[in-house]
């Protein structure tokens, strides 16, 4: 098992409850310190007091496994808005908001209005005023490159 895969059996044993979810582990052993970075969501979200008290009980749990030799420095963060969606359950919290999907072929902008096991379904606005059309766009996550939230300072 992969150290990464290790830290993140370890912190979802440390999660508060079931709407808590551990989105990735992110390991540089390569510099001194050692850097682990925990990304933590919630299907409400995930608070500072959250990520805190992962930070706390993973990093005693860490140290009484020795499971990286010598210091290391230990971040909880929730993901940012340059962090992609990489689990459908994240792709469900986001329903109504703006994204921007990459794919092959293209990038797609729009709301995100449904998600199935197979698929996310984004509604596209293309013109202006009376002839401001609405398309809906289902893509495959198969076709699915990356995915970005948006955030409107209207």
């Amino acid at each position: 098992m992969e150290i990464r895969d290790s830290i993140r059996e370890l912190a979802e044993k440390y999660l508060k409850d079931d709407s808590q979810f551990i989105v990735d582990v992110i390991v540089s052993l390569r510099k001194n310190p050692k850097k682990v970075l925990v990304i933590l969501d919630g299907d409400r979200g995930a608070t500072i007091d959250d990520c805190a008290d992962l930070n706390r009980a993973l990093s005693e749990a860490l140290d009484n496994v020795n499971l990286i030799e010598g210091r290391y420095l230990l971040e909880v963060s929730t993901p940012g808005l340059d962090h992609p969606l990489q689990l459908k359950r994240q792709y469900y919290k986001n329903i109504n908001r703006k994204v921007r999907v990459k794919t092959a072929g293209s990038a797609i902008e729009g709301v995100l209005t449904a998600v199935t096991d197979e698929s996310i379904t984004i509604n596209r606005a293309t013109g202006n005023g009376k002839k401001k059309e609405i398309k809906e766009i289902i893509i495959p996550f198969t076709d699915i490159e990356k995915t970005f939230v948006l955030v409107s300072f209207n």
